[in-house]
This record gives C-alpha cells, structure tokens and sequence, in this order.
C-alpha cells in the first residue's frame, strides 16, 4: 500500500517512494511518497503564508484544535498503537504506554495554550523615565522545523506540534525515514481540525533533501533528535535560526546501602534499563551498587533479568524487542566486543537472535568502553561497585552528558548532596533515571541538550518578547 505526503491540507504523490519495514521479519507494510526539493521549497513557502493565519488565533482557537486532536488520538488509539509497532518494532505494550503520554502531552498543551501572559510595570526607576509605563507581549518566532527520531516517534512528535500550535508557530515536519506513518496519520487528524492549512506540512525524505529545511532562512527554528556529531554539524549550517538540540545520555543510577527495599530497586532498575528496549535517553545505562549490597543485588538483578521475554513484539507479553536496523546491530556488537576484549565480564546474556540482542549486563568495564562513555541505546547495562559516596558522585559526574541521575537511598543529606554536586539536569529519589512525566521541565545540559522539553517550558522558545512604552 501507498501513502501520499501532506501539503497545505493536500496529499501528494511525488512518484518516488520509502519502503516502512516491519524490524521483527523485515517485511515491507507501507510506502510513503518522499519528498523532492519542489515540496520541501513548497512547504516552507506556505508555511510563511501560513503564518498570517496562525499569528491571528485566538486562545480559544487554539485550545480548541488541541482538544479536537485529543478526542481523534482517542478515537483511534489502536490504530496509532498496531501503526507504531509495526513501524517501529517496539512492543504492543510499549506502543500503548506511548499513545497515553502523546495523548496526556496534547492535553497539557491545551491549559498552556490559554497562559500565554502579558506583562506590564512601572518603568519609572530613573527620572528620565517619569511616567513611563511597560507592557510586554510574547509573540511567536515564525516557521518552525522538527526532524524527528524512530523511538518515540508519536509522543515526542506531540512535544513539537503542542507547543507549536499554542504559540501559534507553522510547522514543517521530517519524520525519522523508518517511522514516517504514524506521523502521516496524524496529518489526517489535523487535516480535519481547525488549524489554518497552510501552516501544517509532513514530508517524509532523504536527508540531503531535507537539508533545505537546516539552512533556509525563512524557518525561524530548528529542532533535531540525535547523534551530538550529526547535530553540531548541522547547528554550523543553521546559519541565524535559533537552534534547539536533544542529543544523547549515559544515564546514571545509584543504589546506597540503606536503600529501604531492594526490591523495589531490583525492580524499577530492570524497568529503567530494559524497557523501550533502552531505545530513550533516559534508560538506565549505567548502575552504581554499594560494595555492601553489590551481590545481593547483582542476583536479583540477574534473576529478573533473565525472566523478560523476547518474542514478536505483537504479543501481549513480549518485553524486549527488535532493533531498528542492521546497523545499530553491528555498532552494538562491536561496542560489547570492545569491552569485553579489555576484560570485562558478561554477566548475562550478550546473545543475538536476528536483529534481537537479549537484554545485556556487564562488569568491570573499563572506563573509556564505548558503553560506559557513549549512549548505548540499545539493551546493555554497565554495573559497577563502589565504595563511598564521594566516588560515586565523581563517577555519575565523570560524562560529555548531563541529563539526569536516579539514586535509591533513605539518606535526605546524601540525595540533597546529589542534587547539589551532580552535574546532571534533573535528580530522582528512590527512582530510576528513567521517571518522566510530561509536563515537567525536561533537558539536558553540556553535550547533551540544547533547549527544554515540558510543553512549558518549549513554549519559551518559540516565543519572543516585545515590549511597548507608553508615555502617560
């Protein structure tokens, strides 16, 4: 079967195609018409004249076409669901978790899209400022850009389109060239809504088509999710726009010996690492278990481990699934060979079946590994033994990337220190790393992030004050 692109409330076919793979058998499910230079220069274009219907919704408007989104996201919640796990290979559970975030992400959106507030004071802090009065406006940057990754490609889809919309900012969308269906059915939905034609486009295509979208002047903002060495590159060639970077971690977890159930911890850690088969930021990469509690916990951890289930992720009780591509296969392998070579141990699995890596633990890797310096995403997990808090905190700080830390302990002096020393955005007590909730600030700081997630919080910038000074 084949799906159109979508400009300006259009499906067009361009007479070339992607093929969408389904990673569990490597089938093809769909194809997308890929975008040529016309479309990409088309949707900027209209995109611009867009704006002159966008910047003129009111509150109400805009709330409403979110709210019109909710109830089609709704509606349709299992299509979305079966669509992305075929896309994307993730678990049918994973794909549902999914959908109620992207869906809690758009309602959060339609509160904030009525707060965008005006300020106003007295300027008269010097005497050449008498009587002079302040009132300041936010308006919207213009034409924003989002190239999107595979992993979540629906809800951190809604991260971009929620706030975009509520700050009344034309959108120009790159889905990840392996999961572009979800991303088109979501076109459909907004095709139907309120939201001015002109200012919604998807276009699906190469990156050296969509490198227009990275250099033209006449989009305001970029955004993209991936490889630091990609987007650096890129921000170089972004010339003015504002630039907003979601990269990578090696997120952190430590577990001290007053933990108050560690089974709990044993628990949640299996969670932070292994689920969305580690394909998010913010898996557990890196675990940090005090040297009186390291066996104890290394065996439980082990035991549950070994008990997930890995199997067509179109079954209810599948729990690891498929990697995306053939070459993230090989960039894994290679990165636990490297370990292994300087003597690391493998303490479960490291096994292959297909494109499938069995959920991997591993010890005493060495500090430069691959998979204790660089974001796996994949399911590895480093553990390792300390012996004082001091070093620990030393370790967790010891990374190009600060994004966040999760540490099990009943100590409110030791998690109170962790918040104040590590070099990380974001501290969760008695928690994994992993803990997220929608409408909280989200971002990273160093090589790791660039802007903030929360719908919030992006809001800020894609808004740009303006000031007017009366005279009374």
């Amino acid at each position: 079967m084949k799906k159109s692109l979508y400009i300006w409330g259009k499906w067009r076919d361009t007479g070339k195609y992607l093929d969408v793979i389904f990673p569990f058998n490597w089938e093809k499910v769909w194809s997308v018409a890929v975008a040529w230079d016309k479309e990409v220069e088309d949707a900027i274009k209209l995109a611009n004249e867009g704006f002159k219907e966008t910047k003129e919704l009111e509150p109400f408007e805009k709330t409403n076409i979110l709210k019109f989104i909710v109830n089609e996201l709704k509606n349709r919640f299992e299509e979305f669901s079966q669509t992305l796990v075929l896309e994307n290979g993730k678990t049918i559970k994973e794909a549902r978790w999914e959908m109620t975030r992207c869906i809690n992400t758009y309602e959060t959106a339609i509160w904030e899209a009525e707060r965008v507030y005006w300020e106003a004071y007295d300027l008269w802090v010097t005497e050449a400022a008498k009587w002079r009065f302040g009132v300041i406006k936010k308006f919207p940057v213009w034409v924003v850009a989002w190239i999107t990754p595979f992993n979540f490609p629906m809800n951190l889809l809604a991260h971009k389109i929620a706030p975009a919309i509520a700050t009344w900012c034309p959108i120009i969308i790159k889905p990840a060239s392996a999961t572009p269906l979800s991303t088109l059915m979501l076109a459909e939905i907004i095709e139907k809504s309120w939201y001015p034609k002109k200012a919604f486009s998807v276009l699906p295509c190469d990156r050296i088509v969509g490198q227009k979208l990275v250099e033209d002047d006449r989009i305001s903002l970029l955004s993209f999710t991936w490889s630091p060495s990609v987007w650096w590159k890129m921000k170089s060639q972004a010339w003015k726009k504002k630039v907003v970077l979601e990269l990578w971690w090696n997120a952190g977890l430590i577990v001290e010996p007053d933990v108050a159930d560690i089974d709990y911890a044993v628990n949640r850690t299996v969670f932070g690492a292994y689920y969305q088969a580690w394909q998010s930021c913010i898996s557990v990469q890196r675990i940090f278990v005090h040297s009186d509690i390291y066996e104890e916990f290394k065996n439980k951890l082990v035991e549950k481990i070994s008990k997930l289930k890995i199997w067509d992720p179109r079954d209810e009780n599948t729990d690891i699934w498929w990697i995306i591509d053939k070459k993230n296969r090989d960039r894994l392998q290679d990165w636990i060979d490297e370990a292994l070579e300087a003597w690391a141990t493998c303490t479960i699995w490291n096994k292959w079946e297909w494109t499938v890596l069995y959920p991997t633990l591993l010890e005493n890797v060495k500090e430069n590994s691959k998979v204790n310096t660089e974001e796996a995403f994949w399911a590895i997990a480093v553990l390792n033994k300390y012996d004082s808090f001091d070093e620990v905190i030393e370790k967790i700080n010891d990374s190009k990337f600060w994004l966040q830390v999760g540490i099990f302990s009943n100590s409110v002096d030791k998690v109170w220190r962790l918040f104040k020393e590590a070099d990380v955005w974001w501290v969760i007590h008695n928690d994994v790393p992993s803990f997220r909730v929608d409408n909280m600030p989200y971002g990273w700081v160093k090589d790791s992030w660039f802007w903030r997630e929360g719908i919030k919080y992006a809001m800020r910038d894609m808004l740009e004050d303006k000031i007017l000074v009366l005279n009374s």
